[in-house]
């Protein structure tokens, strides 16, 4: 675990933080009380491990990132992150290739970097879906740390950093490519992005095929009207049993792994509205995806991604504003 920087030197701090990662702009704050900065590498093999603590307060604003992906996870002060011009709410973020990152950090803070090369998120994906996906995968920029999930995903990250300080880990460098891999994998298949509904139905082996032949139908038919009947159908069994399957197997319902599809297509297309890349208004996008009572897809859309659809949606400072308001609940 090699100490690459400490000491009170910001600039030369900053200098070996761009070498490890990308060139980018750094602004310090006034501070009377000055800590020394820390940057240390715990681990370098298919993805690298940092902790970086500047020791003063900064302001830190990467360009596009190139090929590789960075998640923050705090490990000391309140810190705030923008990805592709926006605030991130959650407080663990990961940005990736072609999205800009921002940082505003206090003296104390203390991050766990966790750095993603792109070919082994691609690898990841090649995986399941048995070809590389076409372009870098954009993820959700927050982390929900609330979802029980990515709690166990970032409790793997911390005990990855312990991991890294015994002696274990100096004599079996096949134990940390589990590792790796479980972060890696693990990242894709919970963290929503653009290429989720490329994955396979089969990224859920354990459970029974019927679950998975309604699932499959379920991302193919995510724009269409849909019904349980429809679903049972394609699954090959009764829609009671379907019924049963799902909260067995599955812990929910198929309405509302169907809604949770529909939630991500929408999710991903109010993305690229904010960045530019697509136009149209939230309530275009929710029709689209088949929900009419809006004011309940709001509810929904809220409950899942801990935000409105309209803030998602908000263009980044450089574009316009898109006005998406959603008509009151008329009942």
């Amino acid at each position: 675990m090699p100490m690459l920087f400490e000491g009170h030197d910001v600039e030369a701090l900053d200098e070996v933080v761009t070498r490890e990662f990308s060139p980018h702009s750094l602004r310090v704050g006034r501070e009377e009380e000055r800590a020394p900065g820390r940057f240390r590498r715990l681990h370098r093999q298919g993805l690298a491990l940092y902790t970086l603590g500047w020791g003063r307060p900064v302001d830190v604003a990467a360009g596009e990132l190139p090929d590789f992906y960075n998640v923050h996870i705090p490990l000391a002060g309140e810190s705030s992150v923008r990805v592709a011009g926006r605030e991130v709410s959650a407080s663990c973020s990961v940005a990736g290739p072609g999205m800009t990152l921002g940082m505003s950090l206090p003296a104390g803070s203390d991050t766990l970097i966790l750095f993603l090369p792109q070919a082994a998120v691609d690898n990841a994906v090649t995986a399941q879906t048995g070809e590389p996906p076409a372009a870098a995968l954009r993820f959700d920029p927050g982390l929900a740390d609330g979802d029980p999930a990515v709690a166990a995903w970032l409790g793997t990250a911390r005990a990855f950093a312990q991991f890294t300080a015994s002696p274990l880990a100096a004599r079996s460098p096949l134990a940390a490519a589990h590792f790796e891999q479980v972060l890696v994998h693990g990242l894709v298949d919970l963290q929503p992005h653009d290429h989720v509904a490329a994955l396979p139905a089969y990224a859920h082996p354990a459970l029974p095929r019927a679950v998975r032949r309604a699932m499959a139908y379920c991302e193919e038919h995510a724009g269409e009207p849909v019904s349980v009947a429809d679903m049972a159908a394609a699954a090959r069994v009764s829609p009671r049993t379907l019924q049963d399957r799902f909260r067995v197997d599955f812990g929910t319902t198929p309405a509302a792994y169907l809604r949770r599809v529909r939630l991500d297509r929408v999710h991903q297309d109010l993305l690229r509205i904010a960045d530019g890349s697509a136009s149209g208004t939230v309530a275009e996008v929710a029709t689209r995806w088949g929900f009419t009572h809006l004011s309940r897809f709001a509810a929904y859309y809220r409950e899942a991604y801990g935000q409105l659809p309209s803030c998602t949606a908000e263009r980044r400072p450089s574009g316009k504003p898109i006005h998406a308001d959603l008509p009151a609940d008329n009942g």
